[in-house]
């Protein structure tokens, strides 16, 4: 049984499919309100370095925040740290749902990723 935390947002519908499918599998799960409890910018470093994955893949790219704070075109001229840092401010901005173990990360849900990376 491992333990994997989930970063997410209870009324979101990808999200409660995506602990859905961890706990049939068995997981054991530690859930975090991305929105009242956003990770630190020192959790997503971490995240986003396991992660192996662009880092503009960590936001909410469909999100009202996003569009409203004009990111798409903002991103680019932002450093990594300048970015975390935004991410780490409004878990609104963060593509959920994000589980780790402490050694794989994954951004989003797909059946098929959680199969490669999540099935016990």
């Amino acid at each position: 049984m491992s333990q994997l935390t989930v970063y997410q947002y209870p009324k979101c519908g990808t999200c409660r499919n995506a602990v859905k499918w961890l706990q049939n599998e068995g997981h054991d799960l530690t859930l975090r309100h991305i929105k009242d409890e956003p990770p630190t910018p020192e959790e997503l470093s971490f995240l986003f370095e396991k992660s192996g994955l662009e880092l503009k893949k960590f936001f909410n790219t469909s999100g009202e925040v996003y569009k409203q704070m004009g990111l798409k075109d903002k991103l680019k001229d932002l450093s990594v740290e300048e970015q975390i840092k935004l991410l780490s401010s409004n878990g609104m901005l963060i593509k959920r749902p994000i589980v780790s173990d402490g050694e794989h990360v994954t951004v989003g849900f797909k059946e098929e990723m959680f199969e490669n990376a999540w099935k016990l």
